[in-house]
């Protein structure tokens, strides 16, 4: 499949699973509602990252923080982490190759 001559279109891994948990990817340009929609969704997921780490800051630098406390927060930063690299690699393998040195 090709998009400009010469140029491959590359599947884009989404910031969602199906049902079943398995990977989604979108062929295409990158201009349509899908597109939009899961650059809505990562940049959601970017912003909910930052977030938690400001709250985690404070949790940390907070004394009375209970263990089932920290336990809550280290599951959602698990959730959170594994949502950022699944961005990173979905971004990454959109970014143009590097040209060859000669």
């Amino acid at each position: 499949m090709t998009g400009t001559p010469g140029r491959p279109v590359a599947a884009r891994l989404l910031p969602w699973t199906s049902p079943e948990g398995k990977p989604c990817y979108l062929i295409g340009e990158g201009g349509g509602r899908v597109s939009r929609a899961a650059d809505d969704v990562e940049d959601a997921q970017l912003d909910m990252a930052a977030g938690l780490l400001d709250h985690a800051a404070d949790m940390l630098s907070d004394d009375r923080a209970t263990a089932p406390q920290l336990h809550y927060l280290a599951a959602r930063m698990a959730e959170s982490l594994h949502q950022v690299c699944r961005v990173a690699e979905s971004r990454g393998a959109r970014l143009p190759a590097p040209e060859s040195m000669n």
